[in-house]
């Protein structure tokens, strides 16, 4: 039974910064490309990030610069550093295990359930 679950969200200052996690089990990390997604209220879910098996990484143009998506295999574990968020950033941020990555756009196989980032003053 696989599973991937984030954690690290919460309420952010704009200017701010957060690191989620999404640590997974039941399925062999190492040999998978992972993603990040968010969706923020009343919008539908983007991508954001994608890092491939061999830790090449891909951003959404809005996040570029700011963000970095990052992987431990010792740990099965995948990390978003997020820096100077901005109220845009809202969102519930959910990891994802890929088929692949194509840029920052992620194929998702396997899903976690979200967590939640709120930014704000």
């Amino acid at each position: 039974q696989f599973a991937l679950v984030e954690s690290g969200g919460g309420l952010a200052q704009p200017g701010g910064s957060l690191r989620l996690s999404c640590a997974t089990s039941g399925f062999t990390m190492n040999t998978y490309a992972m993603g990040w997604f968010r969706q923020a209220p009343g919008k539908e879910r983007e991508g954001v990030s994608c890092i491939s098996s061999r830790a090449t990484t891909g951003y959404t143009d809005s996040v570029k610069a700011r963000f970095i998506m990052s992987r431990d295999n010792d740990k099965n574990t995948v990390y978003l550093q997020m820096n100077s968020l901005n109220p845009e950033d809202t969102g519930v941020y959910t990891c994802a295990g890929c088929c692949g990555c194509s840029g920052y756009v992620c194929y998702g196989r396997y899903w976690g359930q979200g967590t939640e980032v709120t930014v704000s003053a």
